[in-house]
């Protein structure tokens, strides 16, 4: 039997249901698992949590929306995820993980030998939990560590903390896609993401979305855009204090660039040239977007690294 998927939104689970759960886990039938928003005992919550440490076919775990409720929930979330070897894409988003959280999950999730992907949107972190996710942007490539991060809407991180996450996503040797949507930044941190992607050897979206930035942090992007290489193809400024004309130059120059490389790559391959399978995976074929558009200018982006019909 090829692996499938178990996706439930918002309903009490009884125990037969997550006993159901708990068998296709073990049976390794189950490659994406979803209980977003759903209500179930500390007991079922465990009896999950040990499926989901004997499973060799999940590839995607998803417990947002506060499913993860409190800090024995976490220990036994980080049990889990210590045994399982399996894991690409972890969504805890709207969990109130708090940095306590954060350092009970830490160990498990930076020697994780297969997460790629992870969301801590709205999860309450702060400073100490941002030192951590460092961690998990490694410099050397020969130490795997995270292609695609979400901090969106976690309000409590400081310039210190913001600043410390910029210097790691210079340097880091995997990092494609970062989600920041909905944090107070402002220009002052947007200048620093700024001199993190020109440095960056790999980032190819940002998402800056409702981030109050203005025209200042716009300019030092069409600056950095027009100025450097950088690998960045998609930048979201969308619900800004930016200007639709310089939203427009920015996404202008970030298409030049990808067609100027797609030009070059063709020339060495003979007219064609595949995309690494990450990045198909990145847009669904519902958002694929026109290289026309590059600067997005409404919502919509942040599907993981192994693409969800929800978040």
């Amino acid at each position: 039997m090829l692996p499938g998927s178990i996706q439930i939104t918002g309903e009490t689970l009884s125990g037969a249901e997550i006993k159901d759960i708990c068998d296709s886990l073990k049976e390794n039938s189950v490659r994406l698992l979803s209980v977003r928003g759903c209500q179930l005992s500390d007991r079922d919550f465990g009896r999950v949590c040990r499926g989901v440490s004997e499973s060799h076919s999940l590839a995607q775990l998803n417990l947002n929306l506060g499913v993860v409720s409190s800090i024995g929930r976490t220990k036994q979330l980080a049990d889990a995820l210590k045994a399982n070897r399996s894991i690409q894409t972890l969504f805890l988003h709207g969990t109130p993980l708090l940095d306590a959280g954060l350092i009970t999950l830490n160990a498990a999730l930076s020697t994780h030998p297969s997460l790629v992907s992870l969301d801590l949107g709205d999860c309450m972190l702060g400073d100490e939990a941002v030192r951590l996710i460092c961690g998990m942007l490694p410099p050397d490539g020969a130490k795997s560590g995270l292609r695609e991060l979400t901090l969106s809407a976690n309000p409590a991180i400081t310039t210190k903390g913001w600043a410390r996450l910029a210097i790691a996503v210079a340097h880091s040797s995997q990092l494609r896609v970062l989600n920041l949507d909905y944090n107070p930044l402002g220009d002052q941190i947007a200048g620093m993401l700024a001199v993190a992607v020109a440095s960056s050897r790999t980032l190819e979206v940002l998402d800056l979305e409702g981030t109050e930035l203005t025209n200042q942090s716009a300019q030092v992007f069409l600056d950095m855009v027009e100025n450097y290489p950088t690998c960045l193809r998609v930048l979201v400024l969308a619900e800004n204090a930016i200007s639709p004309e310089l939203q427009q130059q920015i996404s202008d120059l970030l298409s030049e660039g990808e067609e100027d490389e797609e030009r070059e790559a063709e020339a060495h391959a003979g007219g064609y040239r595949e995309k690494p399978t990450w990045f198909q995976n990145l847009y669904p074929m519902s958002l694929t977007l026109p290289d026309s558009q590059m600067v997005l200018m409404s919502s919509g982006l942040g599907e993981s690294f192994l693409a969800e019909t929800e978040m």
